[in-house]
């Protein structure tokens, strides 16, 4: 029977207990510029049709964000974008520009000889040419699909950037209410940096209890979300 990834990741924290600071997450999200606007409560109550209209734009500007999460810190944010510096969404050869140019070099305080790399499943992650890449960095410490370790698909309240990051950055960014994709992108990295190193620990340890669940519970869903261990 294939040992399954919480099997492997228990074996690792039994050996040594602070695993979890040896993970360099890392995921991407969409943040939408009208994202403070939930459409479902729109509504108009009249006893005569009001001839209302609302308009709204076909396409929402967007910007596709990565990070890195660490109990250590965080790497980025990092915004895609082309050569003209429009917004654009991730594919293989921009998830690749973002890994040499961004992520290899921005990595003084991690030691890839120590460090894991963790992606989920994206088709762009998992291209042979991306996980050739990566591997000529992390070696054999990389977590994905075609990779050295499996990560489990459809796992997104195992990685810290879905269960915390990303729900923590949009409950703020969107409270001032960014009139430009700019402000929008500022008030992202402002967010982000002002997270406390002890809140990154505590994300980052709580892995584990998620980890053990999974584990006792045969890859049951998580009933609730799972912030004490």
């Amino acid at each position: 029977m294939r040992r399954s990834f919480a099997d492997w990741a228990l074996e690792q924290l039994a050996t040594n207990p602070l695993f979890y600071r040896k993970i360099v997450f890392s995921d991407e999200a969409h943040f939408w510029l009208n994202g403070f606007v939930n459409k479902q409560n729109c509504r108009i109550w009249s006893e005569t049709n009001p001839q209302e209209t609302l308009q709204t734009p076909l396409h929402p500007e967007k910007c596709t964000v990565w990070c890195g999460f660490h109990a250590g810190g965080i790497i980025g944010p990092y915004f895609f974008k082309n050569e003209a510096g429009a917004r654009v969404t991730v594919n293989g050869d921009r998830y690749r520009t973002m890994i040499n140019d961004f992520l290899f070099e921005n990595m003084d305080d991690i030691d890839p000889e120590e460090m894991w790399f963790q992606q989920d499943g994206a088709t762009c992650h998992t291209a042979n040419a991306t996980i050739d890449l990566l591997k000529s960095k992390f070696g054999d410490k990389l977590i994905s699909r075609n990779g050295p370790v499996n990560w489990p698909p459809r796992s997104c309240d195992l990685t810290p950037l879905d269960y915390f990051l990303w729900g923590y950055v949009k409950s703020l960014v969107y409270a001032d209410k960014p009139a430009t994709i700019d402000a929008l992108e500022a008030s992202i990295v402002r967010v982000i940096r002002d997270i406390r190193p002890a809140v990154l620990e505590k994300v980052a340890q709580n892995w584990t209890c998620r980890m053990r669940f999974v584990k006792n519970s045969r890859g049951a869903h998580m009933p609730e979300i799972i912030f004490k261990c």
